[in-house]
């Protein structure tokens, strides 16, 4: 079965995007929480120290463009590379 590499794309950039706005409410709503978190993620690096939440217009907007972007060009990559390696079967 072969993916089409736009349609892979567009589905893995709507469901970041999703989970990113997601992710924004949380830490809207539940700051300490998602801080633990993320630092979790990050093998208990102290994050707090490094920065606060960054919770303004523009910083949302250009994290929300930037991660649907990139993960809609990580998913036309990955269809496509996909199909070219199931080819070689």
């Amino acid at each position: 079965m072969k993916h089409e590499p736009n349609a892979t794309a567009n589905a893995a950039a709507v469901t970041v995007a999703a989970l990113y706005i997601v992710c924004r409410i949380a830490v809207a709503l539940f700051p300490d929480l998602t801080m633990s978190i993320a630092q979790s993620w990050f093998h208990g690096l102290e994050l707090s120290s490094v920065s606060g939440w960054n919770l303004s217009l523009g910083s949302f907007i250009l994290g929300l463009v930037t991660s649907t972007g990139g993960t809609w060009l990580v998913g036309y990559i990955f269809a496509s590379l996909y199909n070219l390696f199931i080819s070689k079967k």
